[in-house]
């Protein structure tokens, strides 16, 4: 299976069919949204970065697809944006490790 068959395009019917399955959700996720990535404490730009950041924790290649140009336009260089998914690699890599902590006390648990 190619990633066209796991990710499939993003067109505009397909916006359309998702939205009009549920349309009061859509509206209300879509305010929420611009809500949310609209400059306040933090700048957009700011904000478009921890979103590039996130997504790449979460692994959603829709979210890198969409939150890479729109960092792009609020300002952020190509650097700001790879050391922001290097700041996201760290603290996976962090909680990984620190979680290693669980696996050391059930091991110690269940010694014979």
């Amino acid at each position: 299976m190619d990633n066209s068959d796991m990710f499939p395009k993003t067109t505009r019917e397909m916006i359309e069919k998702k939205a009009s399955l549920a349309p009061q959700n859509i509206e209300a996720w879509r305010n929420f949204s611009k809500t949310v990535f609209q400059a306040g404490a933090l700048d957009e730009k700011t904000k478009q970065l921890i979103a590039v950041a996130v997504a790449h924790v979460t692994q959603c290649p829709y979210c890198i697809r969409a939150h890479t140009p729109q960092a792009m336009r609020k300002g952020a260089s190509e650097e700001e944006i790879m050391e922001a998914i290097w700041v996201a690699a760290e603290m996976r890599a962090g909680a990984a490790y620190a979680h290693a902590s669980l696996a050391v006390e059930e091991m110690e648990k269940h010694k014979h």
